[in-house]
């Protein structure tokens, strides 16, 4: 299983939220790679995990075949195309490896409603583990 919630072909009407979910999750792969000191270098991907709140990414990258945790990443985005250059346009924390940071339940993707995505006004953050091999 890849772990991802999608059925091919979409149903109709189901394409909005997928795209949501798949912008979230390149989002989350550009913010886990500039995080890393080394830039996500070597001869394997690094992969980018949802994050359990209640634990910490360490501990979740150990369970996967790529066990170093870079980052905690929790990410935010603003709906809508930028209008200026000074604007904030979303936001994004660095919770460290070691514990699990912010265990509020709203920014675990897994335990988000499918539609979670696009609630947008008074959604917080959705965090994720950057994980690499050794």
């Amino acid at each position: 299983s890849s772990g991802i919630n999608a059925e091919w072909p979409l149903r109709p009407g189901e394409m909005k939220k997928e795209v949501a979910w798949y912008s979230l999750h390149v989002a989350a792969a550009a913010a886990c790679r500039g995080s890393t000191a080394s830039g996500g270098t070597g001869p394997w991907a690094n992969s980018v995990l949802a994050k359990e709140n209640t634990r910490s990414c360490a501990d979740q990258c150990a369970d996967t075949s790529s066990p170093e945790c870079d980052a905690d990443v929790a990410i935010q985005g603003d709906f809508g195309k930028a209008t200026s250059y000074t604007a904030p346009i979303g936001s994004f924390y660095n919770y460290g490896c070691a514990t699990p940071g912010n265990t509020n339940v709203q920014f675990d993707e897994v335990k988000a409603t499918d539609e979670g995505v696009l609630e947008g006004i008074g959604i917080a953050y959705y965090r994720f583990c950057c994980c690499r091999k050794p």
